[in-house]
């Protein structure tokens, strides 16, 4: 069992007191331990700033694209070292963990590409000039700045890798050191991936640092100048909304959180066509895909009634054929929850879901498990519920399972009933609406798209290139409305403003102009 270290100061650091313990999530056998007790949290904070800051606020977005591509690079070459551990600590099967480990390197490289696009710059000019009074020469300009601060980075468990990289590749770009916090559990990717770095040299001191274990008293270092972009559960996020010390000195908070995500399928689809096939396999696949632990898994599943007693067949058959056991043999489609914790938490959930619906399959451990020792893992079936009364079904629209837990639910076919049931999940990161009559689309989104902050749209002109509603592209926006949190990341140049300040600068135009010119370099 190895002791993993924190990358602090230019340092790996070990914590003393007692560890926290990483476990194999299919065998629970000891992987690793950790701890921050007793770590300089303050002086990283500020090597953060001195160091790292003011290095990547001297290069220019061209320079920066550099150090992104050489991330990528360095990872990617690691590729195969990676997904083992993301298998052996995560309970990922293989795919699972490309998702995984290959959206890391991917979201990398292509904010290398736009950072090569913006070249030799160090300010981004927003928008249009406009002018300001009677005549030319008085004139406005919106800049975007680098915050002068230090963002710390704060992941879930179910994206060790993506989760560090995506935050990552938008604050480094923007010019913003960050402090990059792991979910404990699951943290042995991230902390490899740390190693990489350092090992390859590739990154200037204190432009990325690494604290493996509890956060300690990190937030109470931070100050009006940083950020913390948050991804984890709702009541972590409430906690950190009303931080003292977050709160005191107004430091930039972003949260993605829980979402109740729903998948919607139209009243002109046979689920036996094509697009009909197309929602069913979308549905499948998001249930299941990393034993359902994703932000944007599907929770809520809107069938036509007359369409009902079909979906529900062919779900129930396709879930109880998912071949659930040790992540790291071919055959296994769905590996373990990746904490005894998570277990425990899900099928609580299923219990808190039970009143309002039936389980149609499901809800307990796999009787077969492939290469599982019995009675290890933590392991839970695929599991579908159904609700009747979708309207009167309130914990369904309120508790989220973060687990393989769905519930399928009538509704009568009209867009208008379908969004209103969404709605009542108060806001989702995405929802998916499967259909190829454009009126019925176009109703949806004009009824969905306030309360999400993706929306999906499946028919059969794009099953076959479509990479499914849980898949987050660096060139569309992450994030959502309401319960998802609020926040906003990715989505191209979008996912800059976070770590970036807007200043709107005045002056005489052939100044701002020189200044800040729409194409080539600004200077400063």
């Amino acid at each position: 069992m190895i002791t993993l270290k924190s990358w602090l100061g230019g340092e790996w650091r070990e914590g003393a007191g007692e560890p926290r313990m990483l476990v194999n999530p299919a065998t629970e056998a000891k992987l690793a331990r950790t701890s921050t007790e007793g770590l300089d949290l303050r002086a990283a904070v500020w090597f953060a700033r001195d160091e790292g800051g003011a290095a990547l606020r001297a290069m220019t977005f061209a320079a920066r694209a550099s150090l992104l591509e050489a991330m990528s690079a360095a990872l990617h070459d690691a590729r195969d070292e990676l997904l083992r551990l993301s298998i052996e600590n995560g309970g990922n099967t293989r795919s699972d963990a490309e998702f995984d480990v290959d959206g890391a390197t991917g979201a990398l490289s292509a904010y290398a590409r736009l950072g090569r696009e913006l070249g030799e710059r160090r300010i981004l000019p927003e928008g249009e000039g406009v002018q300001l009074g009677r005549t030319p020469p008085w004139w406005g300009r919106h800049v975007l700045v680098p915050r002068e601060g230090v963002a710390v980075l704060v992941n879930a468990f179910s994206f060790p890798a993506w989760g560090f990289a995506e935050k990552a590749a938008c604050a480094l770009l923007a010019g913003m050191p960050v402090i990059v916090k792991p979910a404990t559990s699951t943290a042995l990717v991230a902390h490899r991936m740390c190693e990489i770095l350092d090992e390859r040299d590739v990154l200037p001191p204190g432009a990325v640092q690494l604290l493996c274990g509890p956060a300690g008293d990190l937030l109470s270092h931070l100050r009006e100048q940083d950020v913390v972009a948050f991804t984890g559960s709702a009541k972590t996020a409430a906690s950190l909304r009303v931080h003292e010390d977050l709160v005191r000195r107004s430091v930039t908070l972003n949260v993605e959180a829980d979402s109740l995500n729903a998948a919607v399928l139209g009243p002109d689809v046979d689920p036996e066509g094509e697009t009909g096939r197309f929602f069913l396999r979308d549905v499948l696949r998001e249930m299941t895909q990393k034993a359902g632990q994703k932000c944007t898994a599907v929770r809520r599943i809107l069938v036509p009634a007359e369409r009902l007693a079909a979906v529900r067949d062919e779900l129930v058959a396709e879930l109880r054929a998912v071949r659930v056991g040790d992540p790291a043999r071919p055959e296994v489609r769905m590996g373990p929850l990746a904490t005894e914790h998570q277990l425990a938490e899900a099928r609580a959930g299923i219990e808190k879901l039970t009143p309002a619906g039936k389980v149609l399959t499901g809800g307990a451990r796999p009787a077969e498990l492939s290469g599982v020792e019995t009675g290890r893992g933590y392991f839970l079936e695929p599991t579908l519920l159904g609700t009747d009364d979708p309207g009167r079904s309130g914990i369904v629209h309120r508790r989220e399972v973060f687990g393989p837990v769905a519930t399928l639910m009538p509704y009568s076919g009209r867009a208008a009933d379908a969004a209103a049931i969404v709605r009542l999940g108060a806001g989702c990161l995405v929802s998916s609406a499967y259909s190829d009559d454009p009126e019925w689309l176009g109703e949806i989104v004009s009824r969905l798209a306030s309360w999400n902050g993706r929306l999906y749209l499946g028919s059969r002109k794009v099953a076959d290139t479509a990479f499914g509603s849980g898949a987050a592209l660096p060139s569309l926006v992450h994030g959502g409305p309401g319960r998802a949190g609020g926040g906003e990341e990715l989505g191209g140049l979008r996912g800059l403003a976070l770590y970036q300040q807007r200043c709107a600068v005045q002056g005489d135009r052939g100044l701002l102009v020189r200044l800040f010119p729409a194409g080539g370099a600004a200077e400063g």
